[in-house]
C-alpha cells in the first residue's frame, strides 16, 4: 500500500496544475489542468506585452492591463481603479472594459459597477476578497506591501474561477501599480530632461552672451587705457604751459617792459647813451621774439596729444619729450624686461614721474634729468634724478610736514607722490642723486598692489 506525497512541493504542484487524488479522474483532471496551464501562460504572454508598454505612457499601460484581464476571465467588465490619495501621478485613475469598450467617465459607468469603483477608491484592502457572493472576482493592487486600488470584475458565464485565476489578476494588478509609478517617474525624467536640455541652452547663450559682453569689456578697457596715457601727457603738457604763461612768459615780457624805459631815457640823453639805446632796441626785438615763441610752445602744449598708446616705457619716453620747452634734457633708462602693469598703476607711475620732473624743472632749476624704470623679478623700481639745486633733507621735512599740516596747496606735489606711491604697495625715498641734485625713488613690489578708492591729485606750481 502506497503513502500519499505529503510534502510541500508536491501540494504546490497540485494548486498550480489542478491535480488531485484518485485514479478514475486523473485523466480528466489532467487535461482540465493542461488547459489551465495554456490559459496562465496566455495570460503571462499578455502580462509581459502590457508592461512593455510603459514608454508610451500610463494610460496604454493600464489600458493593456484591463484588456489582458478580461481575455484571461472571458470578463462581462473589468475594472482597475486606483485608490484616493495613492499614485497621485498616476493617469486615469480608473479604467472600465465592458463590450470591447473602454470608459474613464464616472457618470457612464453602470449601475452595478459603481459599488465596486467605491470600494476599490476608498477601501482598497477589501478588494482581497477574491470572490464576491454576487459571483465578482476582486483582486488587491499593492505597492510596497501598501493596497493603492485593485481590480474588480465579473467573469462570464460559465467561468470557474481557481486560484491560479486570481493569482494572475494579483500579478497584473501588481505590476500595474508599479508600472504605473515607474512610467510617472520615467516621464518625469523625460520632462527634468527636456528641462535640463532648455537651461543647459539658456546657458550657453549666457555664456557666449557673456562672452561677447567680455570682450567688449576688454576693448572698452584698452580704449580707457590709452585716454588715461594720453590724458597723462596732456596733463603735464598744460602744467608746463601754464608756468610758461603764468611766471616765464612774465618775467619775458617784465624785462621787455624795463628794457623799453631805459631806451626811452638814454635817447633822451643823447650822445653815447644814443647809441646804448639803439642797441636796446636789439635787445627788444630779441625779447619780442622770445615772447612770440613762447607763446607757440604754450599754444602747442595746450593741443591734446595725439600719439598712439603704448607700453610704459614707450610712454616715459614720450613724456621726457614734453620738458624741452623748459629746457630740462630728460633722458630714459628701461633695464629688465618690461612686464605689464595694471592700467591704473601705469597711469600713476606716469603721473608721478611727471610731479618729479615738472619739480626739477621749476623748483630744482634743472638742466638735466634721469628716468629710470627698473625690472626686478619680484619688484619696479622707479628713480627719478636731477643735477639741481635742491636739498634731500630740506625736502624730506617738508614732506613730513605736509603730511602733518596743511600747507593751504605749497609743495604739495611732494604730498601727491608720496600718496601714489602707497597706493602702489610701494615706499617713497628722497636723496642726493650722483648728479648733484635731488634723487627721487619709488619701489613697487610685484604683483602690484592698488587702492580701491580713487584719488584726484593737485598739481603744485
Amino acid at each position: 500500500m502506497s503513502v500519499p506525497d505529503r510534502s510541500p512541493q508536491s501540494a504546490d504542484l497540485g494548486v498550480l496544475t489542478g491535480l488531485r487524488s484518485g485514479k478514475r479522474s486523473y485523466y480528466p483532471a489532467y487535461v482540465r489542468s493542461t488547459e489551465r496551464l495554456e490559459h496562465t501562460v496566455e495570460a503571462l504572454d499578455g502580462i509581459s506585452r502590457a508592461l512593455v508598454r510603459t514608454a508610451e505612457g500610463p494610460r496604454a499601460l493600464v489600458e493593456a492591463v484591463v484588456r489582458t484581464a478580461a481575455e484571461h476571465l472571458q470578463a462581462r467588465w473589468l475594472l482597475l481603479a486606483v485608490a484616493d490619495g495613492a499614485l497621485r501621478a498616476a493617469r486615469p485613475r480608473f479604467l472600465l472594459y465592458a463590450d470591447d469598450v473602454l470608459i474613464d467617465d464616472a457618470t457612464r459607468l453602470p449601475a452595478e459597477v459603481r459599488g465596486h469603483l467605491e470600494i476599490l477608491r476608498t477601501r482598497p484592502w477589501e478588494a482581497a476578497t477574491a470572490v464576491g457572493g454576487d459571483g465578482c472576482v476582486r483582486a488587491a493592487m499593492t505597492l510596497d506591501e501598501e493596497p493603492v486600488g485593485g481590480i474588480a470584475a465579473r467573469p462570464g458565464a460559465g467561468v470557474e474561477v481557481a486560484d491560479t485565476d486570481l493569482a494572475i489578476l494579483r500579478v497584473l494588478a501588481n505590476q500595474a501599480a508599479v508600472a504605473l509609478h515607474n512610467t510617472y517617474l520615467f516621464h518625469a525624467a523625460t520632462t527634468l530632461r527636456g528641462r535640463t536640455e532648455e537651461l543647459s541652452e539658456a546657458a550657453e547663450r549666457q555664456a557666449r552672451d557673456l562672452a561677447a559682453r567680455n570682450a567688449e569689456l576688454a576693448e572698452t578697457q584698452a580704449r580707457l587705457l590709452d585716454a588715461m596715457q594720453r590724458q597723462a601727457l596732456d596733463d603735464e603738457r598744460h602744467r608746463i604751459a601754464r608756468e610758461l604763461h603764468d611766471s616765464v612768459s612774465q618775467y619775458v615780457l617784465s624785462a621787455g617792459m624795463a628794457m623799453e624805459v631805459c631806451r626811452a631815457e638814454l635817447e633822451g640823453l643823447g650822445g653815447e647813451a644814443a647809441d646804448i639805446a639803439g642797441r636796446l632796441a636789439d635787445a627788444k626785438d630779441l625779447n619780442r621774439q622770445a615772447v612770440e615763441r613762447l607763446r607757440a610752445a604754450i599754444y602747442a602744449l595746450h593741443h591734446t596729444s595725439h600719439e598712439p598708446p603704448g607700453p610704459l616705457p614707450v610712454m616715459l619716453e614720450r613724456l621726457s619729450t614734453v620738458h624741452l620747452t623748459t629746457a630740462l634734457d630728460v633722458r630714459v633708462r628701461v633695464e629688465g624686461t618690461p612686464v605689464p602693469l595694471p592700467p591704473r598703476a601705469e597711469q600713476s607711475v606716469l603721473r608721478l614721474t611727471g610731479e618729479a620732473l615738472f619739480n626739477s624743472a621749476t623748483h630744482g632749476r634743472a638742466g638735466r634729468a634721469l628716468v629710470r624704470l627698473r625690472y626686478l623679478p619680484d619688484a619696479v623700481v622707479l628713480c627719478v634724478s636731477d643735477d639741481g639745486i635742491g636739498d634731500p633733507a630740506h625736502l624730506r621735512r617738508v614732506l613730513q610736514l605736509s603730511r602733518e599740516t596743511d600747507l593751504s596747496g605749497r609743495h604739495r606735489g611732494l604730498a601727491n607722490m608720496l600718496a601714489r606711491a602707497e597706493e602702489l604697495g610701494g615706499r617713497l625715498t628722497i636723496r642726493r642723486s650722483g648728479m648733484g641734485g635731488i634723487l627721487l625713488r619709488v619701489d613697487m613690489p610685484l604683483p602690484v598692489r592698488l587702492d580701491d578708492v580713487d584719488r584726484e591729485t593737485a598739481d603744485d606750481h
